[in-house]
């Protein structure tokens, strides 16, 4: 396929098929609040480790002609959570993608529960088991295709210690967490193999 044979698609099925062609991606519910106290629950593809020191992480918010609440709440109250999925929520946090009003809480329309940690001001979902929150840090306006990056720092982390090796490496397939492919496929993992660090003069090993 070329640029030409591309840009003649139909339009669900080119974004179906880019979006896929990547591979598999995180998929997380974000969860916010507005100054009124409103809930807000989100499902996103796009989470992307960004930094270790400081902790931070990004996310992509696509161009919309309807309201995007979800940004709106981070802009407006520097607070949102990140909440990873499981086989059990799967379905009810597709369903968060659904056009509910402001005024509807997603949380309420799918069965999901709001969890409130002290000190973070948006909801956790109380049904996730790895789960952390971040505050805004900064907006970059992507102006290829209208998109928003948005950059926050990690500043809570929730998740059993169980699932935490020495290292500090995270077992999330232990956890059960989900992995998407395109925009409405979702997967169990199965790790293959752990390697140690690459070194020029040292083949890795099995760890």
């Amino acid at each position: 396929m070329n640029k030409e044979e591309l840009l003649a698609m139909e339009t669900r099925y080119r974004a179906n098929l880019i979006n896929s062609l990547g591979g598999f991606k995180s998929v997380v519910l974000i969860g916010t609040r507005d100054t009124n106290g409103l809930e807000n629950l989100s499902i996103f593809s796009s989470l992307f480790h960004l930094g270790a020191n400081p902790a931070l992480c990004g996310l992509i918010v696509r161009p919309d002609v309807s309201e995007r609440h979800t940004l709106e709440n981070i802009i407006e109250t520097g607070s949102y959570t990140i909440n990873h999925l499981h086989k059990d929520i799967a379905v009810k946090a597709h369903q968060t993608s659904a056009r509910y009003t402001k005024e509807q809480s997603e949380f309420e329309q799918v069965g999901l529960t709001p969890l409130y940690k002290e000190g973070i001001y948006a909801p956790f979902v109380h049904e996730s088991v790895v789960r952390f929150a971040c505050e805004f840090r900064e907006m970059v306006p992507l102006q290829i295709n209208g998109t928003i990056l948005v950059i926050g720092e990690i500043v809570h982390i929730d998740i059993p210690s169980e699932i935490i090796a020495e290292s500090g490496f995270v077992n999330i397939e232990a956890a059960g967490t989900l992995t998407c492919s395109g925009l409405d496929s979702y997967h169990t993992t199965q790790k293959l193999v752990q390697l140690s660090y690459a070194k020029p003069d040292q083949w890795p090993r099995e760890i």
